[in-house]
């Protein structure tokens, strides 16, 4: 091929880089408002407080250093290590990558390379009618170019932008479903705390109801009380002990949960033994004064990308009303002998360019374009719904939050009070000034206040790890 059959086929090749026929891509407005809702719930929302990452937003606070407790870090990192929920993920991200990887592929020419070589003999009649055998050989060594289609109106490369916009709203698929992992597990391992601290509320409960059935007992065998006070003493000791049953079982699922999310058993050296009073296992999240923090959201994220995935696929959809050009082309050297093949072996080429127009195609390509125009409306309404949610969960964790300290306060002197009044009407009874009525009510009361109590301590941290979650917060 020589160099002027080179330069032509290059500037054909060239042609291929006409940009894309979609719609130039735009952002979506933010359906939502610009800043956080405000009120009562919100009177104590902690929107400037700063955490040991110096205030950073939560998506840019590692998940380590907002899980302070190392016990929970070593579970979080088992968990990550041994999902299979994540590996389902990751083996997503790398289909879609190989997807992406052979639709740009397209873009470019595919070029074989060829040898060939052909031995004949054949006979043939001479002029004085004698016939006479005849030896034939040829030998072709060429590269050549097939049936590759010159880009002119996009159609390719638009094809290729879908793709790559699908692969990286799987990666972000995959950041959210890491970062719901981090948050279930966190979850999940406060709520195992929770629940032995409400068996060990129960088992104290019992223990307490079993000596006040022994002193009624006795004092129904002196005759200074009736069975009554017995049979009512009984009925906190077998509550108690259907609890204590109950929350045994419950305790063995928190686990069974956690092991499920973690992909392995636990060691039981890193589970919680039950949640003290000043747990100070999470760092404290800054939501920010804008909204705009949940553009940044994974599956935020991730709904965007598909909403240029589908913008990208109408100008493909566009570029079909257009001709396309294929190319076929190849070019190498031939020679009767394969010893002077690339020594004496003469120049071949062929160029075969094929244009094709649509003329009729019973309105295909028209239905084409109208579907990615409505797969744009519904990837647009995706996204916003998807930044509508979002505000939605971060606001009612703030709503949670602004209240929870207060609801935390009242819950623990409502026990305290509980336990007072319980200890003072024991005595009493004890001492025959007041009836055994009293003392079994603030025994019941004690025992809901300081269920309630553990109930209420759970919710807080839990609201902090969902505040954490819904804010983007835990993976880079």
């Amino acid at each position: 091929m020589t160099h002027k059959h080179f330069i032509a086929l290059a500037t054909t090749l060239l042609l291929g880089a006409c940009s894309s026929m979609a719609p130039s891509y735009e952002r979506p407005a933010a359906p939502v408002a610009a800043t956080w809702p405000t009120g009562a719930a919100y009177a104590a929302t902690a929107t400037t407080v700063t955490t040991p990452a110096d205030g950073k937003p939560a998506a840019d606070i590692p998940w380590q250093s907002f899980m302070l407790d190392a016990r929970l870090r070593q579970v979080i990192a088992q968990a990550l290590a041994n999902s299979r929920d994540l590996r389902k993920t990751i083996a997503n991200i790398e289909s879609a990558r190989a997807q992406y990887r052979v639709q740009r592929a397209a873009e470019l020419p595919t070029v074989d390379a060829g040898f060939s070589g052909s031995r004949a003999r054949s006979l043939s009649t001479s002029s004085s009618g004698g016939d006479t055998s005849v030896r034939s050989q040829s030998t072709t060594a060429s590269l050549g170019v097939s049936a590759y289609e010159l880009d002119l109106f996009g159609r390719v490369r638009s094809l290729s932008d879908a793709a790559l916009e699908t692969y990286l709203a799987t990666e972000e698929a995959a950041r959210a479903t890491r970062i719901s992992l981090i948050a279930e597990t966190a979850s999940a391992w406060l709520t195992l705390a929770a629940d032995r601290s409400q068996l060990e509320i129960a088992q104290r409960t019992l223990e307490s109801a079993q000596r006040s059935m022994a002193l009624t007992q006795k004092r129904l065998e002196a005759g200074v009380t009736s069975r009554v006070d017995v049979k009512q003493a009984e009925t906190v000791y077998q509550q108690a002990r259907a609890d204590v049953a109950s929350t045994t079982t419950t305790i063995a699922q928190d686990r069974n949960a956690l092991e499920l999310l973690a992909g392995s058993r636990i060691d039981e050296a890193l589970l919680p033994k039950q949640m003290p009073a000043d747990a100070n296992w999470l760092a404290a999240v800054p939501a920010g004064l804008s909204s705009e923090v949940l553009l940044q959201r994974p599956d935020v994220l991730q709904a965007e990308h598909l909403l240029k995935s589908a913008n990208a696929n109408i100008g493909a959809a566009r570029a079909a009303f257009f001709p396309s050009l294929s190319l076929t082309a190849s070019g190498g050297v031939a020679s009767a002998a394969l010893s002077s093949l690339f020594s004496g072996g003469v120049a071949v080429w062929s160029i075969a360019p094929a244009l094709s127009l649509p003329i009729f195609d019973g309105g295909a390509n028209r239905a084409s374009l109208a579907y990615s125009e409505a797969q744009k409306k519904l990837y647009v309404s995706t996204y916003e719904l998807a930044v509508q949610t979002a505000f939605k969960e971060v606001a009612d964790a703030l709503a949670r939050q602004g209240t929870m300290q207060e609801q935390l306060a009242a819950q623990a002197a409502l026990a305290q009070a509980a336990g007072d009044s319980y200890q003072l009407a024991n005595a009493r009874y004890a001492q025959g000034v007041d009836t055994f009525l009293t003392a079994l009510d603030t025994q019941r009361t004690l025992y809901s206040a300081e269920q309630s109590l553990v109930t209420a301590r759970l919710t807080a941290l839990s609201n902090q790890v969902t505040l954490y979650r819904v804010l983007g917060g835990g993976v880079q």
